[in-house]
């Protein structure tokens, strides 16, 4: 006798439930109540490998809702993944298991995306199905051809990034995109009347997606429903109406089984409810025979996949771009010798731009984008004349509009898939739009580049709103996210190698809107590779460091030229990237900021975290107010920041 369906769809419930009731803590009524919906996805409609997990032709599957994700790692053990094995699933939330609170793309294979923040899963699965038109359009069906699917509850749905994903998803066309909708009408005070009223079919319709509905415990209503999104161009919304808790006899349909422990009477009548008589993480070998043939369903397609790749003439450079490597000979040294010939006194985002025209002729998986300040941020190379569109997917370019949040997270979703290396600009104030997504760069170890302008008072008559106080430092503190904030066209295009090279780990470019002189005389060696050097040094040993990055560089250079005058052997020191220096070893931080010295930092943002350079006896020079609506000289001028005042505040100092 065959397994019924609805007894694999217990399985899922029941590891569910005993998970996070092993753990104590968890959210198990969003995987029982979807466990039926998931089922008929990954046994029929999923295409996947898992003795492949990485197949580049696989879907793409995200679990948005990720704060059930008991879902995916009971489906991952069923279906035949290597981890999570039982022991790990027994370990649910605890020291050294690979399943996590929330469910993290590089802990396990087969979880595409790290979620958890309501709203980013489905966003960075719109970025997912960005990247395969593109790579279609490249490569054609016989390498990608494939589907993204997405998970999400009412959570995601009602966060403001959901307005920007799906807007652009519907603009651009993304029908390789299904969202299933866990319409449980619950969220963790209660009832979703509580808050929230709307009619989120019609408002996705209005967006340009297809929408329809089912039976989310009714599995030829799935199908139908899925069979009808396949079927439609545009990206899909199925809602799913489900009961959340579903088999729980006592506590299902209520807020109580949303993110707390059944307890052990209601798992006890709950595995009555079911009929299942078997003790916690023990499964029928006939559910598990059942669950493993699921797996083996796409093995055909990966090996015709196999045979068409094998005799593909791209085969190379498309494994290349999937496996994030920069081609042999990637250089811009002929670039930099151009500048070295030719200074130029420019803004750094201009700088930027000189720099992605050298890199983006070089590297076609370059993938670039503004929040509708192209014109600001110049993010655009001059062989990126065609945009992507619904009518061209081919284009290298995203008018992503005024979506920074979405941007960010699209990026992410990008970077995730594979094969193409996302950057994207805005103004830096605006980081703050889309901080939690630059975060979830960080931790999910990805190449995306933030190109961020505008970047201090420098932007001048725009004012405090526009102008950036504690951003720069702010972002520093996110761990494994790399801020650069170079001084001129030298350093913009050293800190562009650098953020290329770093395969994990997202860069954030802090540019200038005023023009820049071009300090570097020599670029035969990337200084900015060790956060910090020596730009100009004095004759004797020094006792004033002046210490700056950016667009203050120039003010330290100038300061010191004073303090020289007056007798002060001042060095100079650029300091693109602080989390690079204070990575280097002993010598080399000694041999740049030597002891003895004064150590004054000089940077147009705060001081907040300059006492890490200059220690408690240095000074700190910068703006720990917010700005102010005049020219940017003016501005300068008001708080300090010009040669004459630095020099002035030292020779203060050592008197």
């Amino acid at each position: 006798m065959s397994v019924t369906e609805k007894r694999l769809a217990d399985a899922i419930r029941v590891l569910s439930m005993d998970g996070v009731q092993a753990a104590n803590s968890g959210h198990p009524g969003m995987p029982m109540g979807m466990a039926d919906v998931a089922t008929v996805l990954f046994k029929d409609y999923l295409k996947f490998d898992p003795a492949a997990p990485g197949w580049h032709d696989r879907d793409r599957f995200v679990l948005s809702a990720g704060h059930g994700s008991m879902l995916i790692y009971a489906l991952l053990h069923l279906s035949g993944y290597t981890r999570p094995t039982m022991a790990d699933i027994r370990n649910f939330r605890q020291m050294g298991s690979p399943c996590a609170g929330h469910p993290e793309n590089f802990e396990l294979a087969g979880v595409e995306a790290t979620t958890g923040p309501l709203g980013q899963g489905l966003a960075m699965a719109v970025g997912m199905a960005m990247a395969e038109r593109h790579l279609n359009a490249t490569f054609g069906d016989p390498l990608v051809d494939h589907r993204t699917w997405v998970i999400a509850g009412d959570g995601c749905l009602m966060e403001g990034i959901n307005h920007e994903a799906i807007g652009l998803a519907g603009h651009l066309g993304l029908g390789r995109l299904n969202v299933l909708w866990d319409d449980n009408k619950i969220t963790i005070d209660g009832a979703v009347s509580l808050s929230s009223s709307e009619d989120v079919l019609a408002r996705y319709a209005a967006t340009g997606w297809h929408v329809t509905a089912c039976d989310g415990h009714d599995f030829g209503d799935i199908r139908r429903a899925m069979d009808e999104a396949m079927a439609d161009p545009r990206p899909s919304l199925i809602a799913c109406r489900t009961r959340i808790g579903q088999g729980a006899p006592n506590k299902a349909g209520s807020h109580k089984v949303h993110g707390s422990p059944l307890g052990e009477d209601e798992i006890t009548a709950t595995r009555e409810a079911l009929g299942w008589d078997l003790p916690p993480f023990e499964l029928p070998d006939d559910v598990k025979a059942a669950w493993a043939e699921t797996g083996t369903r796409g093995k055909k397609a990966h090996a015709d996949w196999q045979g068409r790749l094998a005799s593909h003439s791209d085969k190379d450079e498309f494994e290349r771009r999937m496996a994030g490597k920069l081609p042999a000979g990637f250089s811009i040294q002929s670039y930099l010798d151009g500048l070295i010939a030719e200074p130029k006194k420019v803004a750094t985002r201009k700088a930027s731009e000189m720099a992605l025209d050298a890199i983006n002729v070089q590297l076609p998986e370059m993938f670039g984008g503004s929040a509708d300040l192209t014109g600001s941020n110049l993010t655009q190379s001059k062989d990126q004349k065609v945009a992507f569109s619904r009518d061209d997917y081919s284009g290298r370019y995203v008018y992503y509009g005024i979506r920074e949040f979405g941007m960010s997270a699209a990026m992410n979703g990008i970077a995730l898939h594979g094969g193409m290396i996302p950057y994207g600009g805005t103004f830096l104030v605006f980081s703050d739009y889309a901080r939690n997504a630059i975060r979830m760069s960080a931790l999910q170890r990805l190449r995306v580049v933030y190109v961020m302008t505008h970047d201090s008072i420098g932007l001048g008559e725009d004012g405090p709103t526009h102008q950036p106080i504690e951003h720069v430092m702010s972002l520093r503190m996110i761990p494994n996210l790399e801020v650069f904030r170079p001084a001129d066209t030298i350093e913009t295009a050293e800190c562009w190698a650098l953020a290329l090279q770093q395969e994990s780990t997202p860069s954030l470019l802090a540019l200038s809107r005023q023009n820049l002189p071009q300090l570097r005389t020599d670029a035969s060696e990337n200084l900015c590779a060790k956060g910090a050097y020596t730009l100009v040094t004095s004759g004797t040993a020094p006792k004033v460091v002046l210490i700056a990055t950016g667009s203050e560089v120039e003010i330290a250079v100038n300061a010191a030229k004073l303090l020289e005058a007056q007798g002060v052997a001042t060095n100079v020191v650029s300091m693109p990237s602080m989390s690079r220096f204070l990575a280097q070893e002993e010598g080399y931080r000694a041999s740049v900021l030597p002891q003895g010295a004064l150590r004054v930092s000089i940077e147009a943002g705060t001081t907040f975290g300059w006492a890490t350079i200059t220690g408690t006896d240095g000074i700190n020079i910068g703006i720990d107010s917010f700005g102010l609506s005049a020219p940017a000289q003016e501005i300068y001028d008001h708080f300090g920041l010009n040669a004459q005042s630095v020099a002035a505040r030292v020779s203060a100092a050592l008197v």
